[in-house]
C-alpha cells in the first residue's frame, strides 16, 4: 500500500507500472483519476485549492486503504491526491487497486474512492466568480460510504 500526497501531477501509466512490478499474481487493475471540474452547485470554478494536515491525512488514508484490504482479496493498492493550487482539467486524486480477479479490484477502488471523499482530512477552497468559499461535505457522498457499512464482503 502507498499513499502520496503531493503538488505535482503525477502519470497513470507510470505509476500503474511502478505499482505492478514483480506482481504476476495481478489479474486484475481497477483505477479512478478524479479532475478539477469548472463548475461545482451551479458555479462557474476558476481554481481550487485543496489544504491537508500533513501525517494526519497519510494516516488516515492509510486506514482506508486497510480497510478495504480486510474486505477484499487485494494485492496491492495505491492512493495519490494532490494539495495546493489546482485548476480546472487538472488531475487532483489516483486511486489504484490491484487483485487476482476483477470483482475485488472494482469494489476495492470504489471503497476507497468513497471513503476518501468522507473521511479524508482535504479542506477545499474553490474560487468563482463570485468570490472564494469552502466546499462543504455533500450528503451524497456520505450516502455512498454508508452504504459499505451495509455489504458483505465476498469469502
Amino acid at each position: 500500500m502507498r499513499v502520496k500526497i503531493q503538488t505535482e501531477d503525477f502519470d497513470l501509466s507510470r505509476e500503474i507500472a511502478t505499482l505492478r512490478q514483480g506482481h504476476p499474481e495481478v489479474g486484475a487493475i481497477v483505477s479512478f483519476v478524479g479532475v478539477v471540474r469548472d463548475f461545482n452547485d451551479g458555479d462557474h470554478v476558476n481554481q481550487l485549492c485543496l489544504e491537508h494536515y500533513p501525517g494526519m491525512t497519510e494516516k488516515s488514508i492509510e486506514s482506508i486503504m486497510t480497510s478495504a484490504h480486510e474486505r477484499w482479496q487485494l494485492v496491492d493498492c495505491l492512493v495519490i491526491h494532490r494539495v495546493g493550487l489546482l485548476m480546472p482539467l487538472d488531475q487532483i486524486v489516483l486511486v489504484v487497486v490491484m487483485s487476482a480477479h476483477r470483482g475485488d479490484a472494482f469494489a476495492g477502488c470504489e471503497f476507497i474512492m468513497d471513503y476518501l471523499k468522507t473521511q479524508a482530512p482535504f479542506w477545499k477552497k474553490e474560487k468563482t466568480p463570485q468570490g472564494a468559499h469552502w466546499v462543504e461535505a455533500k450528503q451524497s457522498d456520505d450516502e455512498a460510504a454508508q452504504r459499505w457499512s451495509q455489504s458483505v464482503p465476498r469469502l
